[in-house]
């Protein structure tokens, strides 16, 4: 079942000329709208579903600096000091809240990593605290597991994965972007090697750039402009219990993810049961991801599903050209695996036994898109003027959105940067370059 998220009226008309397409409805394609009409540009964002129909309203809502890889940490400062702000530019509240973040574990070996982050925090100016066993079971109770101690990220928070795409959405409305919805992408018009539109299937949209900010679809729209995106997602599970007591705002166990949310409800996971399936793309993309595979094959199932023959990932976007085939599959919406539905509620309730009754209100299924090295793309192409990706965020997206939004943005107006993109460019990821797998 589809989480539910803030629906956003679309405009009627779709524009002759804009200065900028955005395709992708996503907290990362929403987020580049409105820096961009922040900008004074002239925007137009298409989405073949709706407004943060897929992987943004399917996350935790976690808005983190804690545990960050040190390549995405400028972005991740820079996403976190945007988030302070666009409740109060756009007049709406995302649900952000820095209500700091709790992690509690009985591994030695995943304490000494949390402290081994600490230099990186001090770099970067993070307030972290290790927690001692007897501190950390004071904050998770030890009903489950022995707590050898802890770690609190005083600064870090949530936001409201049904509120953020679709409030950053209107912002960028109000700032003159038009939105269309149920209008999918069909390929870029090009001439002579330069940006001059983009093909939808309701007609072209003259423009100067186009950026693909299209999630897990990403790797397929690039394809058909002959540009390589490595690119490999994994399925994750996650449910939404009813409104019900406060044991935390948000949690981490070796057993369970929670965030609590706006109406009293969590938001409840487990981290790193995932299940990776074997598709056409990422068999094609095995070598590349292969040090990835290698470093985290313990945490993932592997499997095979409908994904082979079907979606961003399938024998027809490997192989295919139909210019339809984006609008075949208006929402990503793999199924909840059910064991693990039972496993996360019956963790949920026997850690904390206030929770003992706590019922569930949906499940569902997610597709999170990652790159090779778990650091996302923001950068331009070097074969294509005028064309830019953002994607690739690797279960980061939603916390790294404004940040990763407002430096395509900087990217594409041509700007000056406000962090470095050298992390960002794609060319890392297809150029031979060493792969070093990044942080979770």
């Amino acid at each position: 079942m589809h989480p539910l998220v803030q629906s956003v009226v679309s405009d009627e008309r779709l524009p002759d000329a804009v200065d900028v397409v955005v395709v992708g409805g996503g907290i990362v394609g929403t987020a580049s709208a409105y820096y961009l009409a922040r900008r004074g540009l002239s925007v137009a964002l298409v989405e073949k579903g709706h407004i943060g129909c897929e992987q943004s309203s399917r996350s935790w809502g976690w808005c983190r600096l804690q545990n960050r890889d040190r390549r995405e940490m400028p972005l991740s400062l820079l996403s976190m000091r945007l988030w302070d702000e666009l409740a109060g530019e756009i007049g709406q509240d995302l649900g952000f809240r820095r209500c700091g973040l709790v992690y509690t574990t009985d591994d030695e070996k995943m304490l000494a990593g949390w402290e081994a982050w600490r230099p990186v925090a001090m770099e970067f100016g993070v307030e972290t605290h290790m927690l001692s066993a007897a501190q950390a079971a004071g904050r998770v109770p030890e009903t489950r597991r022995k707590w050898v101690g802890g770690l609190h990220s005083v600064n870090d928070g949530k936001a409201e994965p049904s509120l953020a795409a679709p409030v950053l959405a209107e912002g960028a409305r109000k700032l003159g972007a038009t939105i269309h919805q149920g209008c999918a992408a069909r390929g870029v018009d090009m001439t002579n090697g330069r940006v001059t539109g983009l093909h939808t299937e309701r007609g072209t949209i003259r423009a100067d750039a186009v950026l693909c900010a299209a999630g897990a679809w990403a790797s397929a729209f690039m394809r058909r402009e002959g540009i390589t995106f490595p690119q490999a997602s994994v399925r994750q599970t996650a449910l939404r219990t009813k409104p019900t007591v406060n044991v935390g705002e948000v949690v981490y166990c070796p057993d369970l993810a929670m965030t609590r949310r706006l109406d009293g409800s969590y938001t409840v996971a487990i981290s790193g049961r995932v299940t990776l399936e074997l598709t056409p793309q990422g068999l094609r993309f095995s070598r590349e991801f292969m040090p990835q595979f290698i470093q985290r094959l313990k945490a993932v199932q592997m499997g095979v599903s409908a994904s082979f023959v079907n979606g961003p990932e399938s024998i027809e976007a490997v192989f295919g050209s139909d210019p339809a085939f984006f609008e075949k599959t208006r929402v990503l919406d793999p199924a909840p695996n059910g064991r693990l539905v039972k496993a996360i509620l019956s963790n949920l309730r026997g850690t904390f036994p206030q929770l003992a009754g706590v019922e569930i209100d949906s499940a569902w299924g997610a597709y999170v898109d990652c790159t090779p090295d778990a650091v996302p793309v923001v950068s331009s192409m070097n074969s294509v003027a005028g064309l830019f990706l953002a994607a690739g965020c690797s279960g980061h997206g939603f916390g790294l959105g404004p940040g990763i939004g407002y430096l395509a943005a900087e990217l594409v107006a041509n700007e000056a940067p406000s962090v470095d993109p050298t992390h960002f460019r794609l060319e890392r990821l297809i150029d031979g370059s060493r792969i070093k797998v990044g942080s979770l």
